[in-house]
Formats: C-alpha cells, structure tokens, sequence
C-alpha cells in the first residue's frame, strides 16, 4: 500500500544515467511516497494458469506494488509493464533511508504523467521473474527445490494472462490504460489483443509487434555466453556458485543495444580509464569497457541468470500475429485506443517499428497517435526522456480518460 503521507525528506536530485535502470530525474525524485511491495497467490489447483507452450503452471506468486487510490467505480487503474530485467518497483522508495527510487519514477507520482492523485498505478513482476514472481529460480512445490530449467518457458502471453487474474485478484475488470516500454510494450500491446474489452488506452514506447532478427541474434548470443559458463551446470546453481561471470556478459553485451552511437560518443568517446597511454594488454583501458565491466559485475547482485535465459526467450517468441494472420487482421477487433511513441535514434527497436503498429492501427480505423521523440540516448530514451515525453503521456492519459 502507498503510504503518501509518510514520504521521505526530500534527497538530491539524481543524475541521468546511461545504459542503466534510471534513477529518478529532479528534486521531486520519490515523490510517489514509501511503498511495500505485496505478494499475491494466484492460479491455485484447480485453476492453474495454462501455458501457450503446453502444460500448466500453478500456484504461482505475483509481486506486485501499487500507488495511489483505487477509485470507488474502480475505473482509474493504469498498469505498467516492465521490460527485460525490471521488477515491480517502479516508483517511490521502499524505506525513508533509500539510495533509489523506482525505475520509473520519474514518470510516476503527484502531478507527474501518471499522476497518482488520479491514477491507481500498479507495477507487477513477470511470472519467470526473480523479483518475487513465481520463476525458474523458485521453489517447485513438487520437490521442495528450486526449478531451474526444469521450469516451463514462458511467453508474453502468459505474462499477460498471469497479470489479468491479478486483476481479478485486485477486483478491477478494466484497466484506464496499460503503458510500457521495451518488453513492457509487447505486453501491452498483447494485452489490447488478448483482453480487448479489459484495457481502454494503451501506451507503447521502443517496442514492437515482433522481435526482430537482430534483437534475436544478440539475445542468443547473450544466453551462450550465461551457458557457457562452468557454474551454470545446467541450470541447477542454485545451491553453489552462480554463474556470474556469464550473466555479466550477457548484461554488456545487452547494454550496447540499449545506447546509441551517439550516446556512446558523447560519453566516453575513446578516452582512456585512468591511464595515460595504451596499457598493451587486456585491461579496461577504455572507460567505456570499464563501464560495461561494471554494469555487468552489478547486474548479477540483483538478477537470476536463469530469468535472464527466460524471459529473453519470451521476447524472442512475441509475434503478436502468431495464430492471428496479418498485423491489420490481428488489430481488427481491438477496442483499446493507442499512443505509439517511438525514439529517433533507437536501433534496438528503430521508429519504422512503431510504425508499423500504428499503420495497422490506421488501417482498421482504431483511435492512434503517433509521436516521435528526438533523442540521442537509443533504446534507453524511454527511461531517461522525462521532459520529452511526460507532456504527451499526461495528455493523452486524461484524453482516454475523459471517453
């Protein structure tokens, strides 16, 4: 529950930083209050959640946080989807003391995009998560040990179907909006296909109707690298040394795609770390490898190499047409109305991507606007473009919710 009234003194503003889960942007960083993150049981025996790999997964466990009231007609909830390596803490602190607020924050609070005077905004955890959602790194209730590989693959489909019984669970038939980026993105968009009649707009950033050859290549190359490492032993680490080595790898090689050249430039160019020359060997003489190395050694503290084998392959299964025919016959009978937002210099998910959603969209005659923002940031633009994209986010979200 958001507790608003008790929020922590107001920190330092945080600086934006590049190729990483954002911090907060401003002085009103946290301004969503203190939150807790709550669990929910769900897909309970009988009613397991059925997999659109095959077979059933249950019971399972979503972590969940909330913010803001849930109205008493309960029509303001706005769902936001994470992408790859998020969890459910998208804004706020989690105690008075707390170094960073959510991933999102910058987008979530008082008198922000989504303003949590008027929205009930709600940030959930992937199922095959590892951020307290049922994944490959929980516990199977069959043998008392944690599932590893023998754990079902999971798709954005079972995503979305996991975060629709916690709906049910939360007591909302309908979402005002879905909103995300990235992974978040083909959520949202499967949920406006799926679930037609539960979301009314929808708000997709940096993502696509499909994954893309390429994001596929480097998505692969990431999970060798996790499984080539010796302590991965085929997914059963669990009681040992992780496989920290390879996750860190598929971590830098997953922060290249998120910057841009121009990022990368602007950064670190070809200066050297801490030297005055050429090392002439292998060291990080650059402070872009240096950086990178960093990235990736930090991302193991907080993430399951598993989760990352997972949840990278449920990206790489998304084809919102799969079983549906054409991208215009999939988006015939969808209801939901649409802000496509796309960024200029994203090659991870380039504009035309975008575009070819909300060109389908126009072709069935759905309610859609496209908007493309400059920046020089890449994939990333979407968790660092507060004051790009807050205006048109907060505008179209009380335009949905004015119809």
């Amino acid at each position: 529950m958001n507790k608003k009234n008790h929020a922590p003194a107001k920190k330092a503003a945080v600086d934006k930083q590049i190729g990483d889960i954002p911090s907060g942007l401003g002085d009103d960083a946290g301004n969503a209050g203190v939150v807790q993150t709550q669990f929910a049981t769900l897909a309970e025996p009988p009613n397991f959640l059925k997999l659109e790999g095959g077979g059933e997964l249950g019971p399972i466990t979503l972590a969940y946080e909330t913010y803001g009231t849930l109205s008493t007609q309960r029509d303001n909830a706005v769902l936001v989807c994470h992408a790859l390596s998020g969890d459910a803490h998208v804004a706020g602190w989690h105690s008075p003391d707390d170094g960073r607020p959510g991933w999102w924050d910058m987008l979530i609070g008082p008198g922000k995009a989504l303003d949590t005077d008027k929205y009930f905004v709600i940030g959930t955890n992937v199922i095959g998560g590892c951020s307290g959602s049922t994944g490959p790194s929980s516990l199977d209730p069959a043998t008392g040990m944690p599932y590893g590989t023998r754990f079902p693959m999971i798709t954005v489909s079972d995503m979305v179907n996991a975060q629709a019984l916690l709906l049910d669970h939360l007591g909302i038939e309908r979402l005002l909006a879905g909103i995300g980026g990235s992974m978040g993105g083909m959520q949202i968009l499967e949920w406006a296909v799926a679930h037609p009649q539960r979301i009314h707009t929808a708000v997709l950033l940096a993502t696509a109707a499909r994954q893309p050859t390429q994001a596929i290549a480097f998505n692969e190359v990431a999970r060798q690298a996790i499984m080539a490492d010796p302590n991965w032993r085929g997914g059963d680490y669990y009681a040992g040394a992780a496989p920290a080595r390879g996750l860190a790898l598929a971590r830098m090689i997953g922060h290249i795609t998120y910057l841009s050249d121009e990022a990368m430039k602007a950064k670190f160019g070809r200066r050297l770390q801490d030297i005055h020359d050429y090392s002439f060997s292998f060291s990080a003489d650059f402070e872009v490898e240096s950086y990178l190395r960093h990235q990736g050694l930090a991302f193991t503290d907080r993430f399951d190499a598993n989760t990352y084998l997972y949840i990278s392959r449920a990206i790489d299964y998304f084809d919102v047409t799969r079983g549906r025919g054409s991208l215009v016959e999939t988006l015939k009978d969808v209801t939901t109305r649409f802000l496509v937002m796309a960024f200029s210099s994203d090659w991870l998910h380039p504009p035309y991507q975008l575009k070819e959603i909300a060109s389908a969209l126009r072709a069935t005659h759905k309610h859609v606007s496209y908007y493309e923002v400059e920046s020089s940031f890449g994939h990333d633009a979407f968790l660092l473009e507060r004051e790009k994209m807050e205006g048109v986010i907060a505008a179209f979200l009380a335009s949905g919710a004015r119809t």
